[in-house]
């Protein structure tokens, strides 16, 4: 197996670190190593435990390097749409996750690597980093989860990494918005353990109700956007989560104000 989950239990739940492990290939996406991603985001997506998901790549030299190279010389008109589909699948197993999926990037995130990057919530990387969309020097266009840049780092900037295929470093991909941090490799576990703690001291269900409804924002006019919003606020209310919840903030806030 290429791929590794551990399952971090934590206070009601766990968190989900997912290794890509194809080390030897920069970790590549083939068919084979897609296919497991796949099944493992599936099987998480179904467990009512999860509370956030990592996913990283192994050996340090590389998130993900893009798509495999030899899959890509292989490809022809009638086996490309099936090759494509999967990269857009794998991708989408982490934007549609019902948790936040955090990327933990060390080392290259290339063409289909940016892109499983985008499609996560979140994206902390070490300052060694290395990002870029360079599939036009190798004659294919940039497509699937690519069209998630321009929402993240503008049109023009889309343009510099898709048009000119160049990469940027970890702090220029930081000032872009690309990134959420950029750390010293050996300060990014703890970096993401930090930038995971506020979502774990959050309602569990209201995270999940809150990134299925920022999901449905992004395919929405604003007046049905707001619409949706009443929609979920009304549905939290189908648990106990925000009585439990506003209750002890009101009375912890109730302690702060009484006179000493």
């Amino acid at each position: 197996m290429s791929v590794g989950v551990v399952r971090d239990e934590r206070e009601g739940g766990f968190i989900a670190r997912i290794t890509i492990d194809r080390a030897a290939k920069l970790n590549a996406l083939d068919r084979a190593l897609m296919a497991e991603i796949i099944e493992a985001m599936t099987a998480l997506a179904a467990d009512p435990r999860l509370r956030l998901a990592v996913v990283t790549g192994a050996g340090g030299r590389a998130f993900i390097g893009g798509a495999d190279i030899d899959e890509l010389a292989a490809l022809d008109a009638d086996s490309a749409r099936g090759f494509i589909t999967a990269v857009h699948v794998c991708c989408d197993a982490f934007r549609h996750l019902p948790v936040p999926a955090v990327a933990r990037i060390d080392g290259y995130a290339l063409g289909a690597g940016l892109e499983l990057a985008a499609a996560c919530d979140f994206r902390i990387a070490s300052d060694r980093s290395m990002f870029g969309m360079p599939e036009v020097r190798i004659g294919l266009p940039s497509v699937v989860e690519a069209a998630l840049l321009p929402g993240l780092i503008g049109p023009a900037r889309t343009r510099r990494l898709l048009l000119g295929g160049e990469n940027i470093g970890a702090n220029e991909a930081l000032a872009w918005g690309l990134i959420d941090r950029a750390v010293p490799p050996d300060r990014l576990d703890a970096e993401i353990e930090a930038f995971a703690g506020p979502i774990l001291a959050a309602g569990p269900q209201a995270v999940r109700l809150q990134k299925s409804l920022i999901l449905d924002w992004e395919e929405m006019h604003t007046a049905a956007a707001v619409a949706r919003g009443i929609d979920t606020f009304v549905d939290t209310f189908a648990t106990d989560e925000p009585r439990r919840m506003t209750a002890a903030a009101r009375d912890a806030m109730h302690a702060r104000r009484k006179p000493a």
